[in-house]
């Protein structure tokens, strides 16, 4: 019994140093191919989280606010600045700042623009923040004239019809 017990106590000590002496890959080596560079930036999940906490909002023509209510720009500009980031109130404004990026490039925390009412016009006339690429299905946050701070999807016919383009700014995020 003594020889089972010590070889048993053998066994197991020569495992837990064993165990203390492997090298261990660090947190942050380890990647998956399903994780963004930018869900690893902590302020674009707040941005978005920031944003979140303002919907139904109501719509304001030039608001800048959650108290007197948003148009689209007010709501962009008002999310990023609270991070430190500054942009200019309109959306055709706005359409300038950041890296233009391609639609299938999209990621959490840039911003989609779009025109005007007529879908036939040539110019930036609303924006909104991406909060969700899940494949080809860009979901956004905006400040709509009919309904306030709520989510769309780029897919619908709409927002289809009236796309411009995607920016990122979120690379002014991580330079702060």
């Amino acid at each position: 019994m003594r020889k089972v017990l010590l070889t048993v106590f053998c066994t197991v000590s020569f495992g837990m140093i064993q165990a203390q002496t492997v090298p261990t890959v660090p947190q942050s080596d380890l990647t998956t191919t399903t994780t963004s560079f930018y869900d690893q930036i902590p302020l674009v999940s707040n941005l978005i989280h920031f944003a979140k906490q303002h919907l139904s909002a109501r719509y304001r023509s030039g608001g800048t606010s959650p108290r007197n209510g948003f148009d689209c720009s007010g709501f962009t500009r008002f999310c990023f600045n609270r991070f430190g980031i500054t942009l200019p109130h309109s959306s055709a404004a706005q359409g300038n700042v950041g890296v233009e990026i391609d639609q299938e490039e999209a990621q959490p925390g840039d911003l989609i623009f779009f025109k005007g009412h007529s879908a036939g016009g040539s110019r930036i006339g609303h924006v909104g923040l991406i909060t969700e690429v899940i494949g080809d299905r860009i979901k956004f946050i905006h400040s709509a004239w009919n309904g306030g701070v709520r989510y769309d999807y780029l897919h619908a016919s709409y927002y289809q019809r009236r796309f411009m383009g995607v920016r990122r700014v979120v690379n002014l995020l991580a330079e702060k």
